[in-house]
């Protein structure tokens, strides 16, 4: 028996003065656990250990991951309802447990959903091990009973620990379930894939800690209608971060799309005015993209400043900087600014290809089409280099461009066979040279 506070008699058998004072066992949870319990060690006697990857099968998956998945690794995988996520993942499953032991444990569908869509993904033979379960205890005493290497979670969201009452989905189940996988992971080397929901505003549901208690966090994209997903690694341990993969949804589950830039460009007939193409730079890759504008009369006070897949800050700031060193006002005009494909470009490189698309489109003279620009635009009207300013242009010779508008400071050292290389200093300079 057990009291709140001292009592003379006891309840139970009604003996005076048998109840003895005494604290109260504590279960200690996955955060209260050390994961070394060793001494404090110099940084100096730390010795370097190898970081064996294991390759998910799925290469634009294993770019964003940094080369593949790091034993004893975390990662958190967010994205719209429906957009791919328990698809990617039962694929990657799949191709790991040709050579790994996989447990995918999954706390949303039954096994027989499961099944359903491994059957359309033609996986069904796949030694991949399941479980519906949704109390994290349970699933990690099947990781340790099957030995996994890999531990898929279906989703973080539908997950309750024994060590709080909360309901599955709130912020202390999130919490403690989370730091019991990350307590798994970092104890057995464990490599943990864990799905996550997202927000009406598109951030992972949930508490901020759960994406720092995590090593990588990738997010899961795509434009309404689209059939282009794209994997973005927001944070990355063991890699570089902003790097992206894309995938392409089929009725038979999600294909890698190994030349990104042949979907983010189309070709017209003939040269069209208010198109340029440019390089940007997602992580370690370069991607070739077209900036659209169109410019048109406006009848509004206030014209149209419409930016998708650009900054629409960066957008004014731009039109301004036109206006005040180039000369051309726009102050009559509506803007209209794209990027074909979906693609959001977050750098400044996009600054100088955009402004040239919308000289172009006001004065309806199309630039070459086998031309590439990038470059960075400062308020003083000088056109900036940007980072990787060589690798931009080989990758842009790489696919047939023969001429490039780029900063002065960006020209390579050596010669690009092929490629005619033109280099400016300021905008104005460039619009002259251009039109």
């Amino acid at each position: 028996m057990s009291a709140p506070q001292w009592q003379g008699q006891c309840a139970g058998c009604g003996a005076w003065n048998t109840l003895e004072a005494a604290a109260a066992p504590v279960a200690v949870g996955a955060r209260q656990r050390g994961l070394s319990g060793g001494d404090a060690a110099l940084l100096s006697s730390v010795q370097e250990a190898a970081e064996p990857r294991i390759s998910t099968g799925l290469g634009e998956l294993d770019r964003v991951l940094g080369g593949g998945l790091v034993a004893g690794s975390v990662t958190l995988l967010g994205g719209d309802p429906g957009i791919g996520k328990s698809t990617l993942l039962l694929q990657a499953a799949a191709a790991l447990g040709a050579d790994q032991v996989v447990l995918y444990a999954t706390g949303e569908e039954s096994l027989q959903q499961v099944g359903m869509r491994a059957r359309r993904l033609g996986c069904t033979q796949a030694p991949v091990a399941l479980l519906a379960e949704t109390q994290v205890e349970r699933i990690l005493e099947a990781a340790r009973a099957h030995k996994a290497a890999v531990l898929v979670i279906d989703s973080i969201q539908t997950m309750r620990s024994e060590s709080s009452d909360s309901a599955p989905g709130a912020v202390a189940q999130l919490r403690e379930s989370a730091a019991a996988l990350v307590g798994f992971a970092k104890s057995t080397g464990t490599a943990v894939l864990l799905i996550g929901h997202v927000t009406k505003e598109g951030a992972i549901a949930g508490p901020r800690v759960l994406e720092h208690m995590v090593d990588t966090v990738l997010y899961f994209e795509s434009d309404s209608g689209s059939r282009y997903r794209m994997v973005r690694a927001v944070k990355n341990r063991f890699g570089a971060a902003n790097e992206i993969g894309v995938f392409s949804m089929h009725g038979s589950g999600l294909k890698e799309v190994r030349n990104p830039s042949a979907i983010f460009l189309s070709r017209h007939e003939k040269p069209s005015s208010g198109s340029v193409v440019t390089v940007i730079r997602e992580g370690t890759r370069p991607l070739l993209v077209e900036v659209q504008v169109l410019v048109d009369s406006s009848v509004l006070a206030n014209p149209r400043r419409v930016a998708v897949g650009l900054d629409h800050n960066r957008l004014s700031l731009l039109l301004a900087v036109l206006h005040r060193h180039a000369g051309i006002a726009m102050h009559a005009h509506d803007v209209f600014a794209n990027v074909v494909g979906g693609v959001r470009i977050g750098e400044t490189a996009a600054d100088l290809p955009a402004l040239l698309a919308v000289v172009s489109s006001l004065h309806d003279k199309p630039l070459p089409q086998d031309m590439v620009v990038f470059g960075e635009i400062g308020l003083a009207g000088e056109v900036r280099p940007v980072p990787y300013g060589e690798e931009r242009v080989r990758e842009a010779a790489k696919h047939g461009f023969s001429k490039a508008l780029i900063p002065a400071a960006n020209k390579p050292q050596q010669a690009i066979a092929s490629m005619d290389i033109t280099v400016v200093q300021n905008l104005a300079d460039a619009i002259a040279r251009c039109f």
